[in-house]
């Protein structure tokens, strides 16, 4: 048995009786051009095991209890740590805690999907104590969204894996209504790959449409690229750290939550500064809840700072796709080939985002 292997069963192991270490084995840095080759885990299906962790912000019991029971309910096996609601202030428990939680379930061969209760805060606190070694050689479903977002850049660009930008626990599955129809069609339509009603031909992946009426096209037209992106807030706190993301090339997708627009405006003019903006492919922008001013007669309107910055960027740039802090969250896909048609309101994946389920 080698040493590596021996460090991820220690991990399990002291998981599972309740004990907490620090890890802090950082795995190989991808800069520039430097990108790992793309993997992909494998689909999910009733009878696998998911993983409901707490790498961000305190998680409520009567949401997180539901959600693992509609998730039963579905043929899923579900994994709760018995300290799953503990809590230090506005996190989910101690930075070690919480990125040894998350490494246990990514070295455990039995879970096959991981599941962020919540976002918050707190991701930015662990990404440099996360083992991306591990975290490759375990190809394995992340969700999630909000502060996960730094989650999902950080481990895509260290590993290549896919992973998914979506619903919570919490703010899904947890709550009294349920994820939202739009929302749940398109969350189980990535994890779990196309159902029998939709045979895969040669990985050609399905469609995502704006319902009508609700986007805007700042500027039309059809790109294709790599998506990448997530909350703007986070984003912009990855910048001048080794996780800032990557964008050239891409398709870059915005979301944020309760930011006035000088905010939202801040955020974007330090993207634009550190050239995050200059080769993209395409942009989506999301639902930006909860992001009017305060005093509007002093302020630009969230469309007219949107204008400033991607109006005359020279590639299409679609406004108002239902991905956010509202409950017509869809799934998109870390990494993937996707196709933007800004005129439409589409946003095309081009290739499954998971492999056919192994057993």
């Amino acid at each position: 048995m080698t040493a590596r292997i021996r460090q991820e069963l220690t991990i399990v192991g002291l998981l599972a009786i309740g004990v907490t270490l620090p890890v802090g084995c950082r795995g190989p840095v991808f800069g520039g051009d430097r990108r790992p080759r793309i993997i992909k885990p494998a689909a999910l299906r009733p009878g696998d095991t998911i993983a409901i962790v707490a790498p961000a912000g305190p998680l409520e019991r009567e949401r997180i209890e539901l959600a693992a029971r509609r998730l039963r309910e579905l043929g899923f096996v579900v994994r709760l740590p018995a300290d799953i609601c503990r809590r230090r202030g506005y996190l989910a428990g101690d930075d070690h805690t919480r990125a040894a939680e998350l490494m246990a379930a990514f070295a455990d061969p039995q879970v096959r999907a991981i599941f962020p209760g919540t976002g918050g805060y707190g991701t930015t606190r662990i990404l440099d104590l996360l083992d991306y070694g591990l975290i490759r050689r375990n190809p394995k479903v992340l969700i999630g969204f909000s502060d996960i977002t730094a989650l999902h850049v950080a481990i895509h660009q260290r590993t290549g894996l896919v992973t998914f930008h979506s619903p919570v626990p919490m703010w899904g599955l947890g709550s009294r209504e349920n994820l939202d129809p739009l929302a749940a069609r398109y969350f189980w339509r990535a994890l779990r790959g196309p159902g029998p009603d939709e045979p895969a031909a040669d990985g050609a992946g399905y469609s995502l449409q704006a319902p009508p009426g609700s986007f805007r096209t700042i500027a039309g037209g059809v790109a294709r690229g790599r998506l990448t992106g997530g909350n703007l807030s986070l984003l912009a706190a990855l910048m001048g750290t080794p996780y800032e993301i990557q964008t050239d090339g891409a398709v870059l997708f915005l979301e944020d939550v309760g930011e006035e627009p000088y905010r939202i405006d801040r955020y974007l003019s330090q993207l634009r500064l550190a050239g995050k903006l200059d080769h993209l492919a395409a942009v989506v922008l999301g639902r930006f809840s909860k992001c009017k001013p305060d005093e509007p007669e002093r302020s630009l309107t969230l469309e007219q700072v949107f204008d400033d910055y991607f109006a005359d960027l020279g590639v299409p740039v679609l406004a108002g796709f239902p991905v956010g802090h509202v409950r017509q969250n869809v799934t998109l896909p870390y990494g993937v080939l996707v196709e933007v048609d800004a005129d439409a309101g589409t946003l095309r994946v081009l290739e499954e985002p998971v492999l056919p389920a192994a057993h």
